[in-house]
C-alpha cells in the first residue's frame, strides 16, 4: 500500500507540474483557460488521494472546493469575461516560448534540489509533494511574469495558489477552517480581479498590461 500510495501521489503531483508547463506553452486564451481547468481537476484528484491515504476526511472538502470552484466555476466565469470584453484571443508574451520553457525547467530543477535538501529528514512522500508543489508555485509565477495579458496573469495567480494547496495537503494537511478561509479569499480575489478587468478594458480598450506602461509614460 505504501508503494502504491507513493506512486499515485507522485504521478498526480508530477502531472500538475506537466500541466503547468502546458500553460506556459499556450498562446491562445481559450486554450489556456481549458488547461487551467485541467490543472484544477488534477489538483482535486491529488487532494482526494491524500485524504484517502492520510485518512483525513476533511481533505475531501478541499478536493470538492478545488473541483467545483477552480475546475468549473472560475474557468467558466473567465470564458464569459473574455467573451463579454471581446478580448483578443492571442496571448502576447514578454519573451519567446523557447526561453520561457527553458526558464521553467530551470525553476523545476531548482525546486527539486532545494526542497529535497532541506527536507532530508521528512517523510519521502511529503518531500516529493513539497518539491513538486514549489515547482508549481514557481511556474505559476513565471506565467504571471512572462504574459502581458491580464487574464493570463490571473490564470498564473490561480495556478500558483494550486501549488500552495498541494504543499499544504502533502504536508499532512491543514485545519478545515483555514482551507475554507483560503478558498473564500481566492473567490473574493477573483471577483475583485474580474471587476478590475472590466475597468481596465473600459479605460484602455485593452487588457494588455503594456497599455498601463504607455499610460504612465504619457503622464511623465
Amino acid at each position: 500500500m505504501h508503494s502504491l500510495a507513493f506512486d499515485v501521489s507522485h504521478t498526480l503531483a508530477g502531472g500538475l507540474v506537466l500541466i503547468s508547463f502546458m500553460m506556459l506553452y499556450q498562446d491562445r486564451l481559450y486554450s489556456l483557460l481549458n488547461v487551467f481547468a485541467l490543472h484544477a481537476l488534477v489538483l482535486a484528484l491529488s487532494v482526494a488521494w491524500q485524504a484517502f491515504i492520510q485518512d483525513a476526511p476533511h481533505l475531501y472538502v478541499t478536493a470538492a472546493i478545488a473541483l467545483v470552484f477552480k475546475a468549473i466555476v472560475i474557468p467558466v466565469a473567465l470564458h464569459r469575461i473574455v467573451m463579454q470584453l471581446g478580448i483578443h484571443r492571442d496571448i502576447e508574451s514578454a519573451v519567446g516560448i523557447g526561453l520561457t520553457m527553458l526558464a521553467g525547467m530551470g525553476l523545476v530543477a531548482l525546486s527539486m534540489v532545494l526542497m529535497l535538501r532541506v527536507t532530508a529528514e521528512a517523510d519521502p512522500l511529503a518531500r516529493e509533494d513539497l518539491a513538486f508543489a514549489l515547482s508549481v508555485v514557481l511556474l505559476g509565477l513565471l506565467v504571471m511574469v512572462t504574459r502581458r495579458n491580464a487574464v493570463s496573469q490571473v490564470v498564473g495567480f490561480m495556478s500558483l495558489e494550486n501549488g500552495l494547496v498541494l504543499a499544504a495537503t502533502g504536508a499532512k494537511g491543514m485545519p478545515l477552517v483555514v482551507e475554507i478561509s483560503v478558498a473564500f479569499s481566492i473567490l473574493i480575489a477573483f471577483i475583485v480581479i474580474g471587476i478590475f478587468l472590466f475597468r481596465i478594458r473600459e479605460r484602455f480598450d485593452s487588457v494588455d498590461v503594456s497599455a498601463l506602461d504607455d499610460y504612465r509614460g504619457e503622464r511623465r
